[in-house]
């Protein structure tokens, strides 16, 4: 690695983020902006357009910095089509919801589980549905067009050169079989395969900058653009840097908008015995290697109750008070049943519901924390998840939802790490795999408190919720 300075992009789902990092691994600056949707046609899409506008304002600050490379992460549930040399429209956003017509002839089509590790989802999170249904609004477009992952888009963006890269196509899309390192047989069969650009590693330098993007921003024209990575993953290369992590079983806990749990394992695993049903899944990391995974939406479930419950989204947390709260919500037997994003984790089918809700804010906040740690809890049992937990992202600043995981696995060993810069560290790391994260990792203290009585009662409670509902 040179001495020049790496710029990540990581453009998430809800926010994207722009970070300059030194040769050493310390970041020296940041910015974030919040996304929007873009609305086309009555149809919602990622607005990227406006995302390259802010990004192209964001990097002419560091004009006068000896950047060396840009690293492109984004989440996995993106996929962009580029006709004659531009993006042909604004990809789909996978929280719009497809026809039931479209996707009961999209399901139809999909290969098992076992053979893709990749579970049928609502809407167009497995981005296979998204193509299907622009082939069909498309399909002149379509039938020309070269395809690519949403982190790619980026490195084609400030590049010019459209690739391909297994994180991204191995992240529940349906298209990719982890056991072959290969497209899916549906991908092949509908003539996606043939229309992706070629697939390059994550590490992989894929061009320079355009001149046009070097002249607007005052970069270098020689300033190097890699093919970038999934935003999960990046955070899985992140905690390798972790010498507890590194070569031991162990599990990462990325905290986002989603909280994903994947499994490193000391010894190989039988993936396609992961409950298809309970939103497990087969990640693929950056060598192409099958990763037991387990997710729930649940950074949106936490913001959304407390805008609901409160409407004061501008209020810090204040952690000592959120921690004091507990003692009080246990012993009123305060709980929050899944699932509020329907769909979605490990109780999809869930309804939501609140038992002895509390007035105080705080005790409010500390039950939404309690139940995102249950909720994770039993995420991290379907893969097998033991020994060691790493919690990253921005819950893991969370001290109820960290120290109730912690009492809940008291055979695991629960750390933190930097709860902000993860995955963008992650990515430095297909630079120079030899970085290590400054600082050390914090093992997370147990609540002092009996959560083995309120798990029995939640459990016992989420499944007279489901006979109710069955019934």
């Amino acid at each position: 690695m040179d001495s020049g300075a790496t710029i990540v992009i990581d453009l998430g789902k809800t926010l994207s983020k722009v970070s300059l990092w030194d040769a050493g691994g310390r970041m020296l600056d940041r910015h974030v902006r919040a996304n929007t949707p873009l609305e086309v046609g009555g149809i919602r899409r990622l607005d990227a357009p406006a995302i390259g506008a802010w990004l192209l304002d964001t990097l002419r600050r560091f004009s006068d910095v000896p950047v060396s490379r840009i690293v492109p992460v984004g989440h996995g549930a993106g996929v962009c089509a580029l006709v004659d040399g531009a993006l042909a429209f604004p990809p789909l956003d996978y929280e719009q919801p497809i026809p039931e017509a479209v996707m009961a002839g999209y399901r139809a089509q999909r290969d098992p589980f076992a053979q893709t590790g990749s579970p049928a989802l609502p809407d167009g999170l497995n981005f296979g549905s998204q193509l299907y249904w622009l082939d069909q609004l498309h399909p002149d477009v379509m039938a020309r067009a070269t395809l690519l992952p949403w982190a790619q888009y980026w490195a084609w963006f400030l590049s010019g050169t459209a690739t391909s890269e297994v994180t991204s196509l191995g992240c529940h899309s349906d298209l990719w079989c982890p056991q072959d390192a290969d497209f899916s047989g549906m991908a092949k069969r509908l003539g996606w395969a043939s229309r992706f650009a070629p697939i390059k590693r994550a590490g992989d330098v894929v061009g320079t900058l355009r001149p046009e993007i070097a002249a607007a921003t005052g970069l270098s024209p020689d300033v190097q653009v890699l093919a970038g990575l999934h935003d999960s993953n990046a955070a899985l290369l992140a905690a390798r840097g972790f010498a507890e992590i590194a070569d031991n079983e162990a599990t990462v806990l990325s905290t986002g908008t989603w909280f994903i749990g994947m499994r490193l394992p000391a010894n190989p695993v039988d993936t396609t015995a992961l409950p298809e049903a309970r939103d497990c899944l087969v990640n693929v990391d950056v060598h192409g290697r099958a990763v037991p995974s387990a997710r729930f939406m649940g950074g949106r479930e936490i913001e959304t109750l407390i805008e609901i419950d409160t409407r004061r989204v501008d209020i810090k947390p204040d952690q000592p008070a959120l921690l004091a709260a507990v003692p009080e919500v246990l012993r009123q037997g305060r709980m929050i049943l899944p699932t509020l994003m329907r769909g979605f984790g490990p109780y999809a089918q869930g309804r939501f519901g609140w038992i002895n809700r509390p007035e105080d804010w705080f005790e409010r906040r500390a039950a939404a924390c309690l139940y995102a740690a249950l909720v994770a809890d039993t995420a991290l049992d379907l893969i097998g998840a033991s020994d060691r937990l790493l919690v990253e992202g921005r819950f893991a600043e969370a001290e109820v939802f960290v120290r109730a995981l912690a009492s809940l696995r008291p055979d695991m060993a629960v750390y933190t790490a930097n709860a902000h810069n993860d995955v963008s560290f992650g990515a430095l790391r297909l630079i120079d795999p030899t970085l290590t994260p400054q600082g050390q990792l914090v093992r997370v203290e147990p609540l002092d408190a009996d959560l083995d009585t309120y798990r029995n009662r939640w459990q016992a409670e989420v499944a007279a919720s489901a006979e109710r509902t069955a019934a």
